[in-house]
Formats: structure tokens, C-alpha cells, sequence
């Protein structure tokens, strides 16, 4: 790269006035650098755009100049905070947080030169789906999600997402149209413009990525392309395109030796992630406009997921409840199946369902008790928003008995239990109540039942 800025210049930021010094060279792309930098040893990043670049893009300093109005949507965007100028620089460029060295990129974990957990990588996707329905609420889309502008923690499955200068209003012209391999069909075939549309198409495609470590289009009609030219592109992504688990066309099927990631982890998850993928694939394909997978779907979809782990006895590995599996094993119940890691049978520990009022119109909520299970205020009140900062509930060993578990009351309420056989209990906040199977839980707005 050019490195248009030099370490120990400064940079003054337009608005406030305040002075930065450039501390390194971050890295590069084709808008242009991105460069660390300090305010009285603070970190903070200074994303610089080459010359030419600004000549290409005429909307970019109005697009900026919003951002900075309007504020980020969340703490999850690395977001424009302040336009900047350096003297004897050309051009201009806009200060941002710096990205912390524990987020890692979508490259790290295709490659895998990082093995999150399924509840990291779960949680990753939740954010996603979140913080881009946060995003187009405010009437924007993104215009280019895709594996370079998102990063997360693989120990919690917090993300960042950074490049935020190429937001814009949602269906508003401009030069970003996305990048290759995310972009939705209509834009590769040059049927449309980007917009909140064409970003649900490439946020499914990412939440595939970050699941399966695959593209949903690359199957067999990729592997008998000979030459990977713009024309063979056109027509995988964009005028005939095939989802490679399409249950109506298998002319797409992953190949073992060439898509092992796909074939392995597809049937790893529940039957009703499946169906998402399927649709947003299928029907999102088709039908633009009316077919695709919402943000607030996968948002539901992953915590749904998240509560369905549970853990293999014997070698650890995680596993996930597939309600739908249950109407197929001999006793109804997901035991004695084989663990998708060591193929020895599951012992799936007790779970809790937890059922709504009529007038929430919400299927009942699902969550598995492991060891190190928490419940959250939405597990138990559908009219609370996703907020994982304070759990309500715990799974706790009993303290002189190891044998016995209990789920321990951490809100401020008082519970009401009742066992099977008509006992009822009051748990006071800080009290546990004894894990067993037909014991029915009055939280408030939801009641919870424990089930084998």
C-alpha cells in the first residue's frame, strides 16, 4: 500500500478540533488505509480514502457526514465519529474505535485458523441478524456485507462491523454494489440496485458461511466449471443459481472431497435452521421482495439455537435438541441417538419449556439445562428485549450434595413451583429448587415445565 499518511503525523478532526497522531499502518483495501492512532494515549483508528477513489465516489463525504449526524445504530458497528483532515494530505478521511486484537475476520474462521464453539459461533450470528435489524430500522442498508466487513470474538461470539462509509439510505444510487459471492442474484444479473433487500440475501449467505464454513451455491455445478471467468460467475450466483440442499433440484449437491464442510455440519443442525436456509435459498431466490428471510427471523432462529445445545457425555462435543427428531426415535426422545462426534448415544439432560401467554401469539421457548445454563429476561417475559447482561435464572449444583441440581432463582421475583404430585413452593430470590422432571414454574408472564 501507499501509506498516505506517515507514522507521527497528525490528523485534526473537522468538527471538534481535536489532534491525533498516527501510531501504524493497519492495512489497506480499495477505497483506501486504515491506520491506528491515539488522543492522549486513547487508541482509536483513521480510516484514510485514496484520490482516486474519492473522485469515483461523489456521495461519499454527504454519506459520511450523515453517519456522524445520526450515530451508530449500536456498539457493534465500528462506526464514523468524526470527519478529518491532515495538513498537506489531500483528501480527507473519518475517525472510528479501534478494532480490539481479540475480534477475529470471517477469513480466520474459514481457514480455520480459529475453532469457536457452536454457542460462540451461534451468538456471532445472533449479533449479525440483530445489528443489522438495528441498522435497517433506521431506513439504511449496508449495501456490502460480506466476509471483510465483519469480525468477531471466538471465545463469546461478540461482533464488530466495520466499513460503515459505504451505508447509504435504503434504495438510494451509488457506486457500492457489493462483493463477489455475497451479492444477491438480481445484482449480479444487474436487475437491481442495492438495497435492504439485496442485504438480506448476502446476510444469509454470511450466516451460512459462519455455520457451515460453505457458500450455499457451490456444489456440483461449481466443481464442473473449468474456467472461473466473469460469464461461469454470472450464472452460479446470479441467472441459475441452486441452493446445494435445494430439496426439489439436486443438481447442486456438495461433493465429497470438494464440500465436506457442508456435508458435515448440515446435519448437525435442527430440522428448523434447516428449513430457514432452505427458503432463503429457494423462495429468497425467487421471489425477491416477499420470499427472503428477515432479520428479526434469524434473530429468533439463533436464540432458539443457542438454548438448544447440550453436550455429548461422553466426549463433550456439542449437540443441539432437534425438536422434529423427536417424532422419529422409538420412545420420542432424542436418547440413544448417536453423537454427531463420537457416535456414542446422547444423554440429553433434562430440559425446560416455557409457555407464553395466548395473547404473546409465541411458540413456547425451549431451553436445554446444562451445567452451565442461564436464563435470560425473554426466556420469561416475551415483552422483554434480547439483553444477555443479567441473567434471571441459573442451573446450580446443590452444596452438599453433587448429585443433585437445582435451577437458582437470580431475579427479583418470587417464583411458584409445583411438583408433580400437586406440591407447591415458593422460591425466593437467591433460593434454588430442585431439578426434576414434571415440575411447573410460574415465572410471571411465562410458565416453565421440566422435561425429560
Amino acid at each position: 500500500m501507499n501509506q498516505l499518511l506517515k507514522l507521527g503525523q497528525t490528523i485534526t478532526g473537522e468538527t471538534s478540533g481535536l489532534t491525533a497522531q498516527i501510531d501504524g499502518f493497519l492495512g489497506g483495501g480499495g477505497q483506501g488505509e486504515v491506520y491506528r492512532a491515539s488522543v492522549d494515549s486513547q487508541p482509536l483508528a483513521i480510516k484514510w480514502f485514496f484520490p482516486h477513489y474519492l473522485k469515483q465516489d461523489a456521495r461519499l463525504r454527504e454519506r459520511l457526514e450523515r453517519a456522524v449526524r445520526t450515530g451508530a445504530p449500536s456498539d457493534r458497528f465500528l462506526w464514523p465519529s468524526e470527519l478529518a483532515a491532515a495538513p498537506g494530505v489531500s483528501g480527507f478521511g473519518y475517525i472510528m474505535d479501534l478494532r480490539e486484537e481479540r475480534f477475529k475476520g470471517m477469513v480466520d474462521l474459514v481457514t480455520r485458523r480459529v475453532e469457536p464453539s457452536f454457542r460462540a459461533l451461534v451468538t456471532a450470528a445472533f449479533e449479525l441478524a440483530h445489528s443489522y435489524l438495528q441498522l435497517h430500522a433506521r431506513g439504511f442498508c449496508y449495501r456490502d456485507i460480506s466476509f471483510g466487513n465483519v469480525f468477531f470474538d471466538p471465545a463469546t461470539g461478540e461482533v464488530r462491523i466495520c466499513d460503515n462509509d459505504n451505508v447509504d439510505i435504503d434504495g438510494q444510487p451509488g457506486t457500492i454494489g457489493g462483493t463477489a459471492r455475497f451479492m444477491a442474484p438480481e445484482l449480479v444479473t444487474g436487475l437491481a440496485a442495492p438495497s435492504t433487500q439485496t442485504d438480506l440475501f448476502s446476510l444469509a449467505v454470511l450466516l451460512f458461511y459462519l455455520l457451515l464454513n460453505h457458500h450455499p451455491l457451490e456444489g456440483e455445478r461449481e466443481t464442473a466449471i473449468r474456467c472461473f471467468d466473469l460469464p461461469a460467475m454470472t450464472r452460479l450466483y446470479g441467472s441459475d443459481p441452486v441452493f446445494i440442499f435445494d430439496p426439489l433440484d439436486d443438481s447442486n449437491r456438495p461433493q465429497t472431497g470438494f464440500h465436506d464442510n457442508a456435508l458435515a455440519f448440515w446435519p448437525i443442525y435442527p430440522q428448523f435452521l434447516r428449513d430457514l436456509f432452505i427458503r432463503a435459498f429457494t423462495v429468497g431466490i425467487r421471489d425477491s421482495q416477499q420470499g427472503r428471510v428477515r432479520e428479526s427471523e434469524w434473530r429468533a432462529a439463533m436464540i432458539r439455537l443457542r438454548d438448544a445445545i447440550f453436550f455429548c457425555p461422553r466426549c463433550g462435543a456439542e449437540c443441539f435438541y432437534d425438536a422434529a427428531a423427536l417424532h422419529t426415535g422409538p420412545d420420542k426422545s432424542l436418547r440413544g441417538q448417536p453423537c454427531w462426534s463420537c457416535k456414542s448415544p446422547l444423554q440429553p439432560p433434562l430440559r425446560i419449556r416455557i409457555a407464553y401467554t395466548a395473547a404473546a401469539n409465541l411458540p413456547p421457548a425451549v431451553v436445554m439445562l446444562n451445567h452451565d445454563t442461564q436464563l435470560f429476561p425473554h426466556h420469561v417475559d416475551h415483552n422483554c428485549a434480547y439483553d444477555f447482561s443479567q441473567p434471571i435464572a441459573e442451573v446450580s449444583r446443590h452444596p452438599s450434595d453433587p448429585r443433585i441440581w437445582g435451577l437458582k432463582n437470580l431475579s427479583p421475583d418470587v417464583w411458584t413451583a409445583v411438583a408433580p404430585a400437586g406440591e407447591i413452593r415458593t422460591v425466593e430470590p437467591g433460593r434454588s429448587m430442585t431439578l426434576a422432571a414434571g415440575v411447573r414454574i410460574q415465572f410471571g408472564s411465562g410458565e416453565g415445565e421440566i422435561r425429560f
